[in-house]
């Protein structure tokens, strides 16, 4: 995916899990984006590009649910994986090393 696209996504699912108005709600979203960020972590590692790290969105629809499931078995299916991702993304985006606002 190109990375002014991705970064579009993203920036609209951070967006989308600020104007979470329920607290508890929110809080749960949070949780979930931590999940989705250490993943991250794992998958692209500390030192990337933000070319690098659109890549990896590519497949993260599939990899992102079965991931927020697995993290919580008793809770259910996952609501809004895509808002998550795109939010995870969006914060592991700021460590990229060609990142500018």
């Amino acid at each position: 995916m190109e990375v002014s696209l991705a970064r579009q996504h993203w920036s609209d699912g951070e967006r989308r899990i600020r104007a979470v108005g329920d607290a508890a709600r929110h809080a749960r979203l949070l949780a979930q984006v931590d999940v989705v960020v250490d993943a991250l972590r794992r998958r692209v590692g500390q030192t990337f590009t933000l070319a690098e790290l659109a890549a990896a969105y590519d497949d993260a629809d599939h990899w992102a649910r079965d991931l927020l499931d697995d993290a919580d078995p008793d809770g259910g299916p996952v609501s809004e994986p895509g808002t998550i991702s795109d939010a995870a993304f969006h914060q592991y985006a700021r460590g990229a090393s060609d990142y500018r606002p």
